[in-house]
C-alpha cells in the first residue's frame, strides 16, 4: 500500500534505532566478534494457578541471548536481519505489507510462514514497538455493523447509514479517526453465521449497539480495533461464544491476549470485556434439546483441563473457571445456534436482550 514520503517523528526515530542496531552488528562482525542479540521473553499466563506469579505484569519474564556461536541460532539471526531489512524499506517508503507479503519476498530462504512470524515478533521486542509501528499489517477478517462511523486513512465508514450492513474492520487501525457513535454497548460474537443472523434480524435497528465479529479466532486488526473503540467510546463490551473449549479460547484471547503476542498485550486485549454466554447452564435454562448437545471429545477435555490451569482465571476470573469446570463435569458442548431451536430470531429477540437487560454476563 503506497503512502506519502513524509515520515512522522516516531517512524524517523525507529529508523534511526534500526540503523544503529544494524551498524553495531556490522561492527562486531568486522572485528571478528560474534554479535549478541538480547531478546526479552513475555507471557500473559502460566500454568500454575497456585503460584504467586507475575504474569499480570507487562514486564519481561526472562531473556534469550542469540549468538552466531550457536549453530542453531545462526539461521534465526539471519532471518531476523532479512526481515528487518524489509521493514526498514517499508518504513522509508511509507508502505505497508502483510506478514504473508514478506514471506513471499524470499520464500526459499524463509521456508515457512512461522519463520517470518517469529522474526517480526523478535523485532517488535527488540525495538519495543507493535507490528503496526513496523508497517506490518494483517489481512483483516473482522466485520463490524451498528451505531458507528469513522474514517480510516481518508476512507469514510458510515455504518450509521445502514445499521445492519457488514463493514470490514479497518486494517490500518492506527489511522482510524473521527469516531462517532450513538451506541450503548459493544457486542462481540464469535462467528460470522451469528453476526449474519443478527443482521438479518435487524438487531442493530432494535438495539443501540455495535456488533463485531473476528469470524472465528480474531486477527490483530479486529482486536486492535476493539481496543481502540473501548478507549475512545468507553462503552461496556460483551462477548458471545460457543459453549465449547474453542469458544472459550476466543473469549480469553479477546480479554487477556494471546501468548504469541504477549509482548504487545496492552494494545490488543479488552480488559473489561464481559462474558455474555453461552454458558453450560444455558442448556437447561433455555431447554436446549438433548440432540443439540454434543459430547466433549478427548481433545476437548484435554484442552479444557489445560485452560483451567491458567493463572489469570483463578486470579481474575474465578467465575469463568467455575463455568469451565461445569462444562467439563457435564461432558457436553453446544453452539450458539442451538438456541434457535425455539425460533429463528430467539437469539436476537430474547436471549441477548435479556442477558444485557439483567446484566448476568460475567465480568
Amino acid at each position: 500500500m503506497e503512502g506519502n514520503k513524509i515520515l512522522n517523528p516516531e517512524t524517523t526515530n525507529l529508523l534511526q534505532r534500526i540503523k544503529g542496531f544494524t551498524r553495531s552488528i556490522v561492527e562486531d562482525l568486522g572485528k571478528g566478534r560474534s554479535p549478541e542479540i538480547s531478546i526479552n521473553r513475555f507471557r500473559n499466563y502460566c500454568m500454575n494457578p497456585e503460584a504467586d506469579c507475575l504474569c499480570s505484569s507487562d514486564k519481561p519474564k526472562g531473556q534469550e541471548i542469540l549468538t552466531l556461536k550457536r549453530d542453531s541460532q545462526t539461521y534465526r539471526i539471519d532471518m531476523l536481519l532479512r526481515v528487518l531489512l524489509i521493514v526498514q524499506q517499508l518504513l522509508q517508503e511509507n508502505r505497508h505489507a502483510s506478514k504473508r507479503d514478506i514471506y513471499y519476498m524470499h520464500p526459499s530462504a524463509f521456508k515457512a510462514q512461522s519463520v517470518v512470524d517469529r522474526a517480526i515478533g523478535d523485532i517488535c521486542i527488540l525495538f519495543q514497538c507493535s507490528r503496526f509501528n513496523l508497517n506490518v499489517v494483517s489481512a483483516g477478517n473482522g466485520l463490524v455493523m451498528g451505531w458507528l462511523k469513522f474514517r480510516e486513512a481518508g476512507r469514510k465508514f458510515d455504518c450509521l447509514s445502514s445499521l445492519n450492513t457488514a463493514f470490514p474492520v479497518p486494517v490500518l487501525v492506527e489511522e482510524v479517526e473521527d469516531i462517532v457513535s450513538l451506541a450503548e454497548y459493544i457486542l462481540v460474537v464469535e462467528k460470522e453465521t451469528v453476526f449474519q443472523r443478527l443482521a438479518n434480524d435487524m438487531f442493530c435497528k432494535m438495539n443501540r449497539c455495535i456488533v463485531i465479529t473476528g469470524r472465528g479466532y480474531p486477527d490483530v486488526s479486529t482486536r486492535r480495533f476493539l481496543r481502540l473503540l473501548m478507549e475512545k467510546l468507553h462503552l461496556p463490551v460483551h462477548c458471545l461464544v460457543d459453549c465449547d473449549p474453542y469458544g472459550f479460547e476466543i473469549l480469553a484471547t479477546y480479554r487477556f491476549g494471546s501468548m504469541q503476542l504477549a509482548y504487545d498485550i496492552e494494545s490488543l486485549r479488552a480488559p473489561d470485556m464481559k462474558w455474555l454466554g453461552v454458558f453450560p447452564s444455558d442448556s437447561e435454562i433455555y431447554d436446549v434439546p438433548q440432540q443439540c448437545l454434543l459430547p466433549l471429545t478427548e481433545e476437548d477435555k484435554k484442552r479444557t483441563e489445560a485452560m483451567l490451569l491458567r493463572c489469570y482465571l483463578k486470579r481474575e476470573m474465578p467465575q469463568w473457571r467455575l463455568e469451565l469446570e461445569t462444562m467439563l463435569q457435564r461432558g457436553v458442548k453446544f453452539e450458539i445456534e442451538a438456541l434457535s431451536v425455539h425460533s429463528l430470531s430467539f437469539l436476537s429477540e430474547v436471549y441477548i436482550p435479556s442477558k444485557i437487560r439483567h446484566e448476568v454476563s460475567f465480568h
